[in-house]
Parts: C-alpha cells; sequence; structure tokens
C-alpha cells in the first residue's frame, strides 16, 4: 500500500511537471485570468517604452505596464508570458515578461512578421517552435477579440526549448 501511494505521488507529480510545461495549457491559463479580470477592449492610448500605443483593458484593469498576470504565469509556470496590442497592422508588447538581451522587459518591441504573426492576424490560434527576441521557445498565440469580435491584441506564452 506505502510503494503505490508512493508511486502514485511520483506519477502525479511527473505529470503536474508535464502539464506546467504544455504551452496549450500555458496559454489557457493565462487567457482565462484576463478574462476573469472581465471583457477585453481598447479605450485611449497610453505610453509604453516611450510610445503612444493603444490602451488595451480586462474590465477596468489597463494591461499595458502592467506586469501582475504575466509574472504570475511565469512563476506557475516558469514561462515567459506577454499581452500584445494591435497598432495599425503591428501587435506591440505593452505586458510582458520576456526580457531583452540587456535584461530589461521587452516593452513596445512588435510581434514580428513570422507564422505566428499570421495566425492571429486571422483570428486563429499559433502553437509551435518559435523565436522570440532571439530565444528559442515553444509557444502558443491566442489572438484576442473585443465584444464585436475585433482583433484587438494577441496573448502568447513560451517555454524556452
Amino acid at each position: 500500500m506505502k510503494l503505490n501511494r508512493t508511486l502514485t505521488c511520483a506519477a502525479l507529480a511527473v505529470c503536474s511537471l508535464a502539464y506546467a510545461n504544455d504551452p496549450k495549457a500555458t496559454i489557457a491559463e493565462l487567457d482565462a485570468r484576463l478574462a476573469k479580470i472581465g471583457a477585453p477592449r481598447v479605450q485611449g492610448t497610453d505610453t509604453v517604452a516611450g510610445k503612444p500605443v493603444p490602451a488595451i483593458f480586462f474590465g477596468e484593469r489597463k494591461i499595458n505596464n502592467n506586469f501582475d498576470v504575466v509574472d504570475s504565469i511565469r512563476k506557475s509556470h516558469q514561462a515567459t508570458a506577454t499581452v500584445f496590442v494591435k497598432d495599425g497592422d503591428e501587435f506591440v508588447r505593452v505586458s510582458t515578461n520576456v526580457l531583452t538581451p540587456e535584461g530589461k522587459r521587452g516593452l513596445g518591441t512588435q510581434l514580428a512578421r513570422n507564422a505566428a504573426y499570421e495566425a492571429v492576424s486571422k483570428g486563429q490560434q499559433f502553437c509551435g517552435p518559435i523565436d522570440v527576441l532571439g530565444t528559442a521557445f515553444d509557444a502558443c498565440y491566442n489572438p484576442i477579440k473585443d465584444a464585436g469580435g475585433k482583433i484587438i491584441g494577441v496573448s502568447y506564452i513560451g517555454h524556452k526549448k
């Protein structure tokens, strides 16, 4: 009986670790945490990394320059996380725990024109290997849509390879 309990606990620990590093599970948690705050919308502008960009809100909480949710994903999943806002044809990082080579948050940087960009621009999820600011990740990106179905941003998570 004791051996079964030990094996079960070990198996659960392995399963938990596998789940913690599953990009689809991690992006689902990020999106759920954002949705719990409220419905997404863009209202007005805000300065991010010295540039004016649209301000993205979930409920009454402005996400620009707010790192609570992305930092909680790093803590619970050891994953990078970002919320981008749509600005014209670009998606700009307004909340992120992704660091630049200088060790600063990659705020104000744009989503590269890659397979993820193509997918989310069409309203589709992208999950797969990707380079983020020079580092390889297993990543997922989801479009963020307002109440009318318009794409207003992107959520992202990545597990370093």
